[in-house]
């Protein structure tokens, strides 16, 4: 079998509210090497863990992320009511500054930053790059930047040096002359658009695919060259693949 190791979508999102520094932490606490998070920037273009493009379901809250300041944003609550009531009653939107400290605190730690569409849209990319890539300088060894945007991906590349990741959702995708011509070190694909036989892969990319909570479906794909699942449930998966000794 490939070697494959499972991502932490969104920290250990089962159990705790996504993108938050509780699921992170809690990943890692089970045993989660990789993590994948995703950022957008407030009003004042601060970079802050999100990932809808409302803040509805998260925090109960209309309007946008990028609809408020960094200091509006500091009294809402990440607290995911519609699942965990008021478990985590207390849990702020995580801002990327506090995931830069987490990452120093934890150097064995990949992390996948996802640039959100939205606030490309908004912001335009070279803010959003530059207002994530400065905060997170210091871990660049730690980091991918990822997007579905390849525009975003290809500026971070040409002006930094980061390591990059296209983000797709069909697998035929990755034939994009864009795509083509970035040759990201990491191709990410739902695995639903997968072909169902046969080997996968795309030039010198590392392929992940998203999301998995199924143990024997994740060891089929490494059998066929994936090298990185996205999983909710990363404690559990970790023990049922075997990548952690029950």
């Amino acid at each position: 079998m490939s070697l494959f190791n499972l991502v932490a979508h969104r920290g250990y999102t089962l159990h705790y509210p996504e993108n938050t520094l509780p699921a992170i932490a809690a990943a890692v606490t089970a045993g989660a090497k990789f993590v994948e998070v995703d950022i957008q920037l407030s009003a004042d273009e601060t970079p802050f863990l999100f990932h809808d493009r409302t803040l509805e379901r998260l925090c109960g809250q209309p309007g946008a992320l990028h609809d408020y300041s960094a200091s509006e944003l500091a009294q809402f609550r990440a607290a995911d009511q519609g699942r965990f009531g008021d478990k985590f009653k207390d849990t702020p939107i995580t801002r990327l500054l506090e995931l830069l400290e987490f990452m120093q605190a934890h150097p064995e730690l990949t992390v996948f930053i996802e640039l959100k569409r939205s606030s490309i849209d908004k912001f335009g990319i070279e803010m959003m790059v530059q207002r994530t890539l400065s905060v997170l300088q210091a871990v660049q060894a730690q980091c991918v930047i990822i997007s579905y945007n390849i525009k975003a991906l290809a500026h971070v590349q040409q002006a930094y040096g980061w390591l990059v990741g296209a983000v797709v959702d069909e697998w035929q995708e990755r034939n994009q002359d864009d795509i083509k011509q970035l040759k990201p070190e990491y191709l990410f694909c739902d695995l639903d658009s997968l072909p169902a036989e046969g080997e996968i892969n795309y030039y010198e990319s590392r392929i992940a695919v998203f999301e998995c909570t199924d143990a024997q479906q994740a060891l089929a794909l490494a059998q066929r060259g994936v090298e990185l699942i996205e999983t909710f449930a990363i404690g559990e998966m970790l023990q049922e693949t075997g990548v952690l000794p029950g």
